[in-house]
């Protein structure tokens, strides 16, 4: 009875939050496109005061970043470091 219960709670938290799966996806995608703006703001040339403690994060978040360029409208990659095209 009570994993029946647990499966209707799912259902119906999925039938929720279906309209709303883009708008959410898109929202996500954008947050991911301002923190590595912000990660990567030192590298464009574009002063970054948390420059020191970001640079650990680069390894992280280098697969991320041909993705993050070509959405960004950069058909190469802007920093000469990381060639990733």
């Amino acid at each position: 009875m009570l994993d029946k219960i647990k499966k209707l709670i799912e259902l119906y938290e999925e039938i929720l939050s279906m309209p709303h799966r883009q708008e959410v996806a898109r929202e996500l995608r954008d947050e991911d496109d301002i923190f590595l703006l912000l990660i990567y703001s030192e590298m464009l040339g574009i002063p970054n005061p948390a420059y020191y403690y970001t640079l650990e994060l680069y390894p992280y978040i280098i697969e991320k970043f041909h993705d993050w360029h070509l959405r960004m409208g950069m058909e190469k990659s802007p920093i000469s470091g990381i060639r990733c095209c």
